[in-house]
């Protein structure tokens, strides 16, 4: 994803569009058993697979803490195996996420940034190592299905202004939701050293500075 500010969900429902939340993303591969083995292996949940006499199947998997899942199957696509490119994985952290695909087995690249706008899609232009300031969606590694199907892993940490609807939160591990609430917890305390006293009300101070964290809002204090 860019980093070009886009129409909000507020927006698109003010146009009455309602909710539209991607669900699934057709993968096309040659070979169903090999690809199902493939995903499985990165510990992505199987979710489904359903055959029928007439040579009709589908799986269904779903990466760890994503809310949209990918199908492969027999009769389920046109398009050329290994013609899906650049689907974006995003993480927390960017070299924690390669060493655990690295430790599956996976050919992985090395953590890579761009030198210019565009450089993520194009291997030759892509820069060695994590960005040098560590900021939000600057730092990609990448990896291939055995089809050739390729996957971006992008780190984002902190999400821009209007990127998260306000009040949805959502964690990708236990992990991170403890990280937020170390975070929180932190702020609170300025919080109540500033105003002098306990906030009994701390749940609804939480719950407001989490929000506000992930939708990149001005944070409560």
């Amino acid at each position: 994803m860019s980093t070009t500010q886009t129409t909000n969900g507020a927006a698109a429902q003010a146009k009455g569009t309602g909710d539209l939340k991607l669900e699934v993303v057709v993968i096309p591969v040659t070979d169903v058993d090999r690809a199902k083995a493939f995903y499985t292996s990165l510990d992505w949940r199987l979710d489904a697979d359903f055959a029928d006499e007439q040579g009709f199947r589908i799986v269904q998997l779903t990466p760890p803490g994503s809310p949209a899942s990918i199908q492969f199957g027999s009769k389920v696509t046109t398009a050329p195996p290994g013609s899906a490119t650049n689907v974006y994985l995003v993480v927390a952290d960017i070299q924690a996420a390669r060493a655990a695909l690295a430790a599956r087995g996976v050919e992985v690249s090395e953590v890579f940034h761009e030198g210019g706008l565009g450089d993520r899609f194009h291997p030759e232009a892509r820069v060695p190592g994590p960005a040098a300031d560590g900021a939000t969606y600057s730092s990609f590694a990448s990896f291939s299905d055995p089809d050739g199907n390729t996957w971006l892993l992008q780190e984002i940490t902190s999400r821009l202004p209007g990127r998260i609807d306000d009040g949805v939160t959502t964690f990708t591990s236990v992990a991170e939701l403890a990280e937020t609430l170390r975070r929180a917890a932190a702020a609170h305390g300025e919080h109540e050293a500033r105003t002098g006293q306990a906030d009994e009300n701390w749940p609804d101070w939480y719950a407001a500075w989490i929000a506000a964290d992930q939708a990149g809002t001005e944070l409560p204090v």
